[in-house]
């Protein structure tokens, strides 16, 4: 359960969140991050190597420069986890179950 609530904590922060995003999109390197965020070099450095170090990231390097990549199997273990204790109805899918009308949200129509 602790290991949960790390995990948890240091994605609490939005710029790696957003790290995540362009990360889904591409590998990256630390110049482009830094661009793509409005943030310095070395912040995006101090994120990707708290994210590095949870196994969310991996690193590869191509000649001089170091590409960024996201470590989806890690990532989805953390989906996995955030669905057993999510109770939104979301099922992780990206999109909500319907819910059942109720007095307080059905449409009244007007007869006549």
């Amino acid at each position: 359960m602790k290991e949960a609530a790390e995990l948890f904590k240091l994605l609490s922060v939005d710029k790696r969140i957003e790290i995540i995003e362009l990360l889904k999109k591409e590998p990256m390197s630390v110049n482009a991050l830094a661009k793509s965020l409005g943030i310095t070099q070395s912040a995006v450095s101090q994120h990707l190597r708290v994210l590095k170090g949870a196994g969310l990231v991996r690193d590869e390097r191509q000649g001089y420069w170091i590409y960024y990549s996201l470590n989806r199997e890690a990532l989805e273990k953390c989906r996995q986890r955030l669905n057993r204790i999510c109770t939104c109805g979301c099922l992780g899918q990206g999109t909500r179950k319907k819910k059942e009308p109720t007095a307080k949200n059905k449409k009244v129509t007007k007869k006549g």
